[in-house]
C-alpha cells in the first residue's frame, strides 16, 4: 500500500509548510493510559591472566573459576534436548546415557579451554574483552557508549553465589560482551566502576591496594550500591491474580484438556508418551508462569536521576534506568484487569538493543500490574508535572468509521502542557505517553483509503523506538499537529 509521508525535524532549520489550521473542537476527555520499566547494573575484576598487562596498565582478568561448570551444566541441557526421545527409543537407555556423558565431557573440556582463554580489563575509558584458541577475538567496548549495565543472576548462578554481567552500548544489536560469571561482589565492583568512567571524563588512575576486598585496578570496589527510595513493591498475590485473569490463564484449561484427550485417545502408557505430553503441556503453561517468575518480588526504587529495578524468582535481575533517557511511557488496561482497576506501566528507553530476541533482555517494564493511584504516583515520578488522570485526548472524525467502524471512539491524541499523548485500543486499551524533548522526528503519512477520506496519522518518532501516533485525523488538522509538535520539540530541547 501507497503511502505519503511528509517529515519535520524538530532539532532542523525547516519549519513545515503552514497550512489553514481550524481549531478542533474541544474533544471529549477520555481516560489516560501508561508503561512499564526495566534497565541496567553490574561489575567486578576476577582472577588475573599470568604476564598479561595492557601496555603498563592493569592485569587481564580472568572469570570466575566455576564458569566452565555452569556452561557445561547448560551445555548437558542441551545435549540431552537435541538427542530426543527417538534417538533414546532406538538405542536404549544405557547407550543413550554414554552418549550424554560423552558429549557432556566434550562440552565442559571446551567450556574449561574458552574460560582458559577468556579475560577482560579496562584501558583507559575502553573495556576490551579477549577470547578464543584458534580464531583470538578482542573486543573493545568505549565507554562513552555505554549506557546501563545489568546484573543477572540464573538460578545455577545463585546456587553457586556468582552473576552474569550484561552491558547495554548506544546502537548496539544487542547486549554486549556479557561477562558469564563474576562472584556478586566482583559483578557490583566492576558495574560500579564502568558506570563511573562513562559518565565522568576521565578514568581512575592506578590504584593503591590498601582495601583487601578491593581487586587489581579497581577502585571502591566494596562501596555499596545505594538501594534508593522505595516507590513500590509489587505484591506477589496481585502479580498471580493478574496472570489468572489474562486469555492464556482463561483457555489454559482447555489446553490442558485437549492434551490430556489427544494422549488418553493414543491408550499408550509409553515413557515417550508420557514424556511427549509432559512437554506439550508445558508449553501450554509457559507464558503465564514464566511472567510471574520474571517479575516475582519486583521492587522499583529512585535514586537521583535514575529508576532501580530488581525483579524475578529463578533469575533475578538488577537493572538501572536513567530517566534523562526515557524516551516513551506506556499504560495498557487489560480488558479483565480493568474490573480491579489495574494496569500496567512499561518504558521506552533509548540506547537499548531492540533486536534482543528475548524481551527480557529489554528494559521496558515500570510497573507489571497495579491500580491507578500507584500507577499516576510513577509516572509522576518519571515524567514530572505529568498526571495520568489529567491528559485528555481527541477522538478522529466522524468520517473515520468508515475505517475503524468498531474502534473510532477507542483511539484519541492530544497536546499537553509537557507531553503528547495517543491511545488506541478497544479490547485492550493503551496510552503511549511522549515528551516533547525527546521527540526526534515529525511524520504525516496517508494511504490510499485515508486519502480518500482526506485522513491522514501524525507519527512522533523517539530515538528508542515506535514513538506515539495520531490516527486517522482530518488532514488540516493532521498538518497543524504535525507543525505544532515540531514547534513544541524545538522549545524543550532549546529552552532558552
Amino acid at each position: 500500500m501507497s503511502q505519503g509521508q511528509h517529515n519535520t525535524d524538530p532539532a532542523g532549520a525547516q519549519h513545515p509548510p503552514q497550512f489553514p489550521t481550524p481549531a478542533p473542537a474541544a474533544p471529549p476527555t477520555a481516560p489516560p493510559y501508561g508503561p512499564e520499566v526495566a534497565v541496567a547494573p553490574p561489575g567486578g575484576p576476577g582472577q588475573q591472566l599470568p604476564d598479561q598487562r595492557a601496555g603498563g596498565g592493569e592485569p587481564r582478568q580472568r572469570l570466575h573459576p566455576l564458569s566452565p561448570a555452569l556452561h557445561g551444566a547448560k551445555s548437558l541441557v542441551v545435549v540431552i534436548a537435541g538427542l530426543s526421545w527417538s534417538t533414546l527409543s532406538r538405542v536404549g537407555f544405557s547407550w543413550f546415557a554414554a552418549m550424554v556423558v560423552v558429549l557432556a565431557l566434550g562440552a565442559t573440556v571446551l567450556a574449561v579451554v574458552s574460560w582458559y582463554n577468556t579475560g577482560y580489563h579496562v584501558v583507559g575509558r575502553e573495556l576490551r574483552v579477549y577470547e578464543g584458541l584458534l580464531w583470538r577475538r578482542t573486543r573493545a567496548i568505549p565507554l562513552e557508549r555505554l549506557q546501563a549495565v545489568e546484573v543477572v543472576r540464573p538460578l545455577l548462578a545463585q546456587l553457586t553465589g556468582l552473576a552474569e554481567l550484561r552491558l547495554e552500548v548506544v546502537g548496539g544489536g544487542k547486549t554486549e560482551a556479557p561477562l558469564a560469571y563474576l562472584g556478586v561482589a566482583e559483578a557490583a565492583a566492576l558495574r560500579q566502576r564502568l558506570l563511573a568512567l562513562a559518565g565522568t571524563g576521565t578514568a581512575p588512575g592506578p590504584q593503591p591496594a590498601t582495601t583487601a576486598t578491593d581487586g587489581p585496578g579497581v577502585q571502591h570496589a566494596a562501596s555499596p550500591v545505594p538501594q534508593g527510595r522505595t516507590l513500590h513493591d509489587v505484591s506477589n498475590r496481585d502479580l498471580l491474580v493478574s496472570q489468572l485473569l489474562t486469555p492464556q490463564a482463561l483457555l489454559l484449561p482447555l489446553g490442558v484438556a485437549f492434551v490430556v484427550a489427544q494422549f488418553l485417545s493414543e491408550d499408550s502408557w509409553s515413557f515417550i508418551a508420557v514424556a511427549s505430553t509432559l512437554t506439550a503441556m508445558a508449553g501450554v503453561l509457559l507464558q503465564p508462569v514464566r511472567r510471574v517468575l520474571d517479575d516475582w518480588n519486583f521492587r522499583l526504587a529512585r535514586d537521583e536521576g535514575t529508576l532501580r529495578i530488581r525483579n524475578g524468582l529463578l533469575e533475578t535481575r538488577a537493572q538501572t534506568v536513567p530517566l534523562s533517557r526515557v524516551q516513551t511511557v506506556g499504560v495498557t488496561w487489560p480488558l479483565l484487569w480493568r474490573t480491579k482497576g489495574w494496569l500496567r506501566l512499561r518504558l521506552e528507553v533509548a540506547g537499548y538493543a531492540a533486536g534482543e530476541p528475548d524481551d527480557r533482555n529489554r528494559p521496558d517494564r515500570l510497573l507489571p500490574v497495579g491500580d491507578a493511584h500507584i500507577g499516576e504516583r510513577i509516572v509522576t515520578e518519571v515524567l514530572p508535572g505529568v498526571r495520568l488522570s489529567g491528559l485528555a485526548t481527541s477522538l478522529p472524525p466522524a468520517r473515520a468509521r468508515w475505517l475503524r467502524p468498531l474502534s473510532r471512539r477507542a483511539v484519541g491524541a492530544g497536546l499537553d502542557e509537557r507531553v503528547f499523548a495517543a491511545r488506541s485500543g478497544l479490547i485492550t486499551r493503551q496510552l503511549t505517553v511522549v515528551p516533547y524533548a525527546r521527540i526526534q522526528s515529525v511524520r504525516v503519512t496517508q494511504g490510499p483509503a485515508q486519502r480518500r477520506l482526506r485522513l491522514a496519522t501524525v507519527h512522533a518518532d523517539t530515538a528508542g523506538g515506535a514513538g506515539a501516533a495520531a490516527l486517522d485525523r482530518d488532514l488540516a488538522e493532521a498538518w497543524w499537529l504535525a507543525a505544532e509538535l515540531t514547534a513544541r520539540a524545538h522549545a524543550a530541547r532549546n529552552p532558552g
